[in-house]
C-alpha cells in the first residue's frame, strides 16, 4: 500500500501536487537543492540535496513508497538508480529518457503516427548545412537537452544566424526544427494509470510572452474536430509511452493541422486551471495514477476559465494590487512562496471564471493590470 509519496523537485508544481496529496491522506517527502522551497514549505519532510546526489536520492527512495518528479530536467541516472534499488518511480526512467531528449521525443511522436514539424539533428557545421538544405528557413535551433521558457533556443532566418547559434551552443547537441507559423498553441493534460485507464482534460489555448507562458484559456477557442484530434493524439502517445501519471503535450495549430511541439512527463503549468475548473485537478489525477487509484474523467465546473501567470519584474519582491484583484468573486489567487521576484520568474498565478472564454480573458487582462511588484522595505525606510 502506498502511504508516502516522494517528489523530486520543490517548485510550485510540487507545491500544488503536495497540497492535493496531503488532502488525500498521503505523506510527502520532497528533495530539492534549495532550502525553504515552495513544496518543502508544506511537505512532511524536505531533503536538501542536489538532484545528482545519489546518497540522498537513495534516502528519498527509502522514505517513499512511490517517487515522482515535478520537472523533467533531473538527471536520468538518479531515476535509474532508484529503479535499480527496486524503488517504484512513476513516470519511469524509460519515459524520462524519451521526453528529456528532443530528438528522441520527436522521433517517438512520429513513430506513434502523430505529426510534428520537420526536424534534423545538428552537431556540426556539416550537419547544419544538411539540415538547412532539407528544411530551409526560418527555423528554430534548440538544445536537445535542458532548456525551458525559451532558454536554449534560437530563431534563425539565414545561415549566418544559424552558425552563430551553433557557436553559442558551445558544442551541445542541437535539433534543427522547421519554424511553424502557427495560428494557436494548444495543450492538453492527460493521465494514465498502471491498469491502462486514460483520462484527458479540456484542451487549453496558450499565449506566451517572450517564451514564457503568460495566459491559458480553457476551453480552447477551436472546433470540436480539432479538440478531438488533440485528445486522440494524447491518448495514442500515453499508450505508446506506457506512462503512469499525469503529463502534458503542447501542440501547434496551423490551419486544420495539429503538430506536437513537446511532451512534459509531469503535471504542467497549463493545467493550473484544473484546481478551480474541473471536478478533479491534474494534481489529483497524478496522485490517483501513481498510487493505483481509479481515474475518472474530469468534468468542467465552469463554462470557461483563464489562468494568468504572475511573473517577477526584477524590481521589488512584494506584490501590490491583490486586494483589488480579489474583489472579483470569480478570481482565485495562488502565490508560490518564493522569496525573490526575479525577472520573469513564475511567482504565482490567478484564475478567472467567465461565461465564455472571451469574457474570462477580458476580466483576466483587467486583473493583470492591477498587479505590480514593489519593495515595501524601501518604502518603509523613507
Amino acid at each position: 500500500m502506498i502511504r508516502t509519496i516522494g517528489i523530486l523537485g520543490g517548485g510550485q508544481l510540487g507545491r500544488m501536487l503536495t497540497l492535493e496529496a496531503k488532502r488525500m491522506g498521503y505523506r510527502v517527502v520532497t528533495l530539492e537543492p534549495s532550502t525553504d522551497s515552495p513544496a518543502g514549505q508544506i511537505a512532511d519532510e524536505q531533503l536538501v540535496a542536489a538532484y545528482d546526489d545519489l546518497r540522498f536520492i537513495g534516502e528519498l527512495g527509502a522514505r517513499s513508497d512511490v517517487v515522482t518528479y515535478e520537472f523533467e530536467n533531473i538527471p536520468l541516472a538518479s531515476v535509474q538508480a532508484l529503479e535499480a534499488d527496486r524503488r517504484l518511480v512513476r513516470p519511469s526512467s524509460a519515459v524520462l529518457r524519451i521526453t528529456q531528449e528532443r530528438l528522441l521525443e520527436k522521433q517517438f511522436v512520429r513513430d506513434c503516427g502523430v505529426a510534428t514539424a520537420e526536424f534534423a539533428p545538428v552537431r556540426s557545421a556539416e550537419e547544419l548545412d544538411a539540415a538547412i538544405a532539407r528544411i530551409g528557413f526560418p527555423a528554430v535551433l534548440k538544445t536537445t537537452m535542458g532548456g525551458y521558457d525559451g532558454k536554449g533556443q534560437w530563431l534563425v532566418r539565414d545561415r549566418d544566424a544559424a552558425l552563430a547559434a551553433l557557436s553559442e551552443a558551445r558544442g551541445r547537441a542541437l535539433i534543427y526544427e522547421q519554424f511553424v507559423p502557427f495560428d494557436k498553441e494548444l495543450s492538453i493534460i492527460c493521465a494514465r494509470n498502471a491498469r491502462g485507464e486514460i483520462v484527458t482534460f479540456p484542451v487549453a489555448e496558450n499565449q506566451h510572452d517572450r517564451g514564457v507562458l503568460a495566459t491559458s484559456i480553457v476551453p480552447a477557442r477551436v472546433s470540436d474536430e480539432i479538440a478531438q484530434q488533440v485528445r486522440e493524439s494524447a491518448e495514442t502517445i500515453a499508450r505508446a509511452l506506457d506512462i503512469v501519471g499525469a503529463f502534458a503535450i503542447e501542440f501547434f495549430l496551423a490551419g486544420d493541422r495539429i503538430l506536437v511541439n513537446e511532451i512534459a512527463p509531469r503535471v504542467h503549468n497549463t493545467g493550473h486551471y484544473s484546481l478551480e475548473a474541473t471536478t478533479i485537478s491534474q494534481y489529483e489525477a497524478h496522485v490517483r495514477a501513481i498510487c493505483d487509484l481509479p481515474l475518472v474523467p474530469p468534468r468542467m465546473l465552469a463554462a470557461a476559465i483563464v489562468m494568468v501567470n504572475i511573473l517577477g519584474a526584477g524590481e521589488g519582491d512584494d506584490l501590490d494590487g491583490t486586494a483589488d484583484l480579489l474583489r472579483d468573486p470569480d478570481v482565485t489567487l495562488h502565490i508560490y512562496g518564493k522569496a525573490h521576484a526575479a525577472l520573469r520568474r513564475k511567482m504565482g498565478h490567478f484564475t478567472v471564471l467567465g461565461a465564455t472564454p472571451d469574457e474570462a480573458l477580458s476580466k483576466a487582462e483587467r486583473g493583470r493590470a492591477l498587479l505590480r511588484w514593489i519593495d515595501n522595505r524601501a518604502m518603509t525606510s523613507r
